[in-house]
């Protein structure tokens, strides 16, 4: 679904990412972790368009999604839910999940009001609160449910349970796991090690704004001190073999393909290899 390729990026002429490749699977959680200040917040916010990267190539399928503006990115079923989750403190549960409908991506499925409320019965008590009203929890679930109600492709989790309480983090690690279930593709980025390694089907650490470790979860859980030990407060080495991509491979469409520009909300799903 997602192809990430050599992607350079930063900010005020500051390189953040140095040359980061991955990969995500429809269906499939690919964590990304790593501590504060290593990119990862820069990376969801590259993928979603909202920082213009200065190098490498994005595609959704075979669509390339490099340097096209968020507004696009997002139609072309891309959602993120922002770190620090930024609901609108002025306005109701009800009126955060009329913000953004993309459509239902095929007959007989997607995210409609009803559904996205059986998956968060929290918020179906909360219709009439306003944002500013809500607990952190409850702000974490709304984030997610505005996001789906984009009917995303691929969904970006930047740090979904940072200064939640442990039942609640559980319970946002279970609905990332009945997300991917249902055929969602999520890039997750976290810095706690135990919720990537309960989800992810695949991991890379970044340090520094470079991949250093990129393995499979069933090696990661095989052996977990690898990944602490790459996490560990000074600064690793990239581990031989996974060092940055020099090879950027192109998408099977140019990037205007992204948007039909008779119906520039219309969209279809994302093809390639993984579809």
């Amino acid at each position: 679904m997602l192809r990430v390729d050599a992607l350079r990026a930063g900010y005020g002429g500051g390189t953040v990412l140095h040359g980061i490749t991955l990969t995500v699977a429809t269906g499939a959680v690919h964590a990304v972790v790593g501590h504060n200040g290593t990119g990862k917040s820069t990376l969801l916010h590259t993928i979603a368009g909202l920082i213009r990267p200065t190098a490498g190539r994005m595609c959704l399928g075979d669509r390339d999604l490099t340097g096209q503006p968020a507004h696009r990115i997002a139609r072309a079923g891309v959602a993120l839910v922002p770190q620090g989750r930024r609901v609108f403190a002025s306005l109701t549960v009800a009126e955060h999940l009329t913000l953004t409908r993309r459509g239902i991506k095929h007959p007989g499925s997607g995210w409609p009001v009803d559904r996205i409320l059986a998956l968060f019965p929290q918020l179906g008590n909360r219709l009439a609160h306003r944002g500013g009203q809500l607990s952190g929890g409850e702000q974490q679930m709304l984030a997610i449910a505005r996001a789906l109600r984009a009917q995303p492709w691929l969904l970006l989790l930047d740090e979904p349970t940072e200064g939640l309480a442990p039942t609640l983090a559980r319970q946002v690690r279970d609905v990332i796991g009945m997300l991917a279930a249902d055929g969602l593709g999520i890039l997750l980025a976290t810095p706690n090690l135990p919720l990537a390694m309960a989800v992810a089907d695949h991991l890379v650490v970044l340090a520094a704004g470079r991949v250093v470790a990129d393995l499979d979860a069933d090696t990661a859980r095989t052996d977990p001190a690898r990944l602490v030990d790459l996490l560990a407060p000074t600064t690793p080495a990239v581990t031989p073999g996974h060092g940055p991509a020099v090879t950027v491979r192109p998408c099977s469409r140019p990037a205007p393909s992204l948007v039909d520009t008779a119906n520039p909300d219309a969209s279809t799903p994302p093809t390639g290899g993984t579809q």
